[in-house]
């Protein structure tokens, strides 16, 4: 009787947890829309948005490799650096469009993750998850000190050259570019040819099946180990277009240019509930419309974005550590 009360209680008390979090940020956006305008509180959505999109193609492969082997790729935002660079010499010293351009960083970034699977986590499969882990954060500092020596990519911050015009529409204030759309266009194409894929074939099939049990997947017939290498392969080509799609909205790269948006990333597929698709959609678009109110609202903001990012990652670990979409695993020892 008293577990029951109590059980009661606790649940109770997360409910006002949340309504008193959904009061706040009601009242937040009402607060920003007065002491600014709609106006430019619709720009800063639209901004945001923007670059949540770019979040969610890194974040899918953070939540996709998870649910399949329960890694976390910490060398996935480098990958995502490859992708830009890739795209930034077939575009400046070979004259490629945008979308050659984009799929060479796609083809290219899967082939690096393949590689990186193959050596470096297929040997720790059977290994204790810390040794994967701390072999991922290696692998991330490998490629990002490894292409920042002067006869790869080089240390330097270098300016990426847009394959097109820039165009703005002026909508009662709101600005929009096409570099909006296409970054809007483009994740929402990816995304739904990997919910085709995931859902519609019989490769989705299997790694739906290696993801709920791999033991009985390989009873069954399925290639668990190529399943695991497919899904990497994936992962990757998405944070390739991610890298691209990053590259032309803010048109500087470097070598470290994937670690925050990797982090940040990571911290939306865990606030969307990691190894959840959808979850990490929502997670992406909610850190990066997040990361530009701050930028915009909030003074030195810009310097704070990075914090009130991992405040997210803290606060979603108290509240609800599956996350929006996450559902409590219960592992077997």
């Amino acid at each position: 009787m008293n577990k029951a009360i109590a059980r009661t209680a606790l649940r109770g008390l997360v409910w006002l947890i949340y309504a008193a979090l959904a009061a706040g940020i009601v009242w937040g956006i009402a607060y920003l829309v007065r002491i600014n305008g709609p106006v430019y509180f619709v720009q800063s959505v639209i901004d945001g948005l923007r670059l949540g999109f770019v979040y969610a193609l890194i974040a899918l492969g953070y939540t996709m490799v998870y649910g399949i082997v329960r890694l976390i790729n910490f060398a996935h935002g480098d990958v995502f650096m490859v992708g830009a660079f890739t795209s930034f010499y077939a575009i400046s010293r070979y004259g490629w469009g945008f979308v050659p351009a984009i799929l060479l960083a796609m083809i290219v970034c899967t082939l690096l993750n393949v590689i990186i699977e193959r050596i470096a986590y297929k040997p720790l499969r059977n290994a204790p998850r810390i040794a994967a882990l701390i072999t991922a954060i290696g692998v991330s500092f490998f490629l990002e000190y490894f292409t920042a020596l002067r006869w790869v990519f080089s240390a330097d911050y270098i300016t990426y050259k847009r394959p097109f015009e820039v165009v703005v529409w002026n909508l009662k204030g709101v600005l929009i570019t096409n570099i909006t759309v296409i970054i809007v266009g483009v994740t929402i194409g990816l995304l739904v040819l990997l919910q085709f894929i995931i859902n519609r074939t019989k490769i989705g099939k299997a790694m739906r099946a290696t993801s709920d049990d791999k033991p009985a997947s390989r009873l069954m017939g399925i290639n668990v180990d190529g399943i695991i290498s497919l899904t990497f392969a994936i992962g990757a080509a998405l944070a390739g277009a991610g890298g691209v799609l990053y590259a032309i909205a803010f048109p500087q790269i470097w070598t470290f240019m994937g670690i925050m948006p990797g982090l940040k990333a990571f911290v939306a597929a865990v606030l969307g509930g990691i190894g959840n698709i959808l979850g990490a959609l929502v997670g992406s678009l909610l850190m990066g419309t997040v990361d530009v109110m701050v930028v915009s609202f909030v003074p030195n903001g810009s310097r704070l974005r990075d914090l009130f990012a991992f405040l997210i990652l803290i606060i979603v670990f108290l509240v609800k550590p599956t996350g929006i979409f996450g559902e409590t695993q219960i592992e077997k020892v």
